[in-house]
């Protein structure tokens, strides 16, 4: 066995590294959908929202990896017919049908595992609680580094009105449902929990 063949990865490795960038791609797009919909539109943070932008999302990545293992099972057709020299990376010749083979495998498994994922609720909920905590960490720190809210004062600051806006949704985007969330992980069970106007009057 050569070192070249011993060195290749495994087709579960490459894989679970597709499926990765895949839940990545998807997380980036949802986090972006969160910033849009939560402080363009002013609406609150509702994960069940925002499932179906994630099961799109993986379809979608699933559609373009069988689109992939299709385009590699027609050149390793024409590849396997061709003897002569490449002219190029993907002027693909006899030899390289193996390869193509392989690519076309990997394509599909990660089409199939990304719609096995796009069906799973617990599995979209957990991507999409991702990004809310990615949607947050943008906010925190632009708010961190522009706003600077601890040393805001109403009558000094010209805009005040549009900061305390900012302020607003990110206690909505954040706060409240990580409050909510604590709750119910300590299994607390008390008879009158804030409501977000009372959070809101401190802000």
């Amino acid at each position: 066995m050569s070192a070249k063949r011993l060195l290749r990865p495994k087709l579960a490795d490459v894989v679970a590294e597709g499926v990765y960038i895949a839940a990545a791609a998807t997380r980036l797009t949802l986090k972006n959908h969160i910033l849009v919909d939560i402080l363009s539109a002013g609406e609150g943070f509702d994960a069940d929202r925002f499932v179906p932008d994630a099961r799109a999302t993986l379809l979608a990545l699933a559609d373009e990896a069988e689109a992939d293992a299709q385009r590699a099972e027609r050149e390793r057709k024409l590849a396997r017919r061709r003897f002569s020299d490449s002219g190029g990376t993907h002027d693909y010749r006899s030899r390289d049908v193996r390869n193509l083979r392989r690519r076309r495998k990997q394509s599909e498994r990660i089409a199939k595992e990304l719609r096995q994922r796009a069906e799973d609720d617990a599995e979209l909920r957990t991507l999409v609680e991702a990004a809310r905590e990615a949607a947050w960490a943008e906010v925190a720190r632009n708010i961190d580094s522009n706003l600077r809210i601890e040393a805001a004062r109403p009558d000094l600051e010209p805009d005040y009105e549009k900061m305390r806006q900012a302020r607003m949704q990110s206690l909505r985007l954040v706060d409240l449902p990580r409050l909510a969330a604590h709750r119910r992980r300590s299994g607390e069970r008390e008879s009158m929990e804030p409501t977000q106007d009372d959070a809101v009057d401190g802000v």
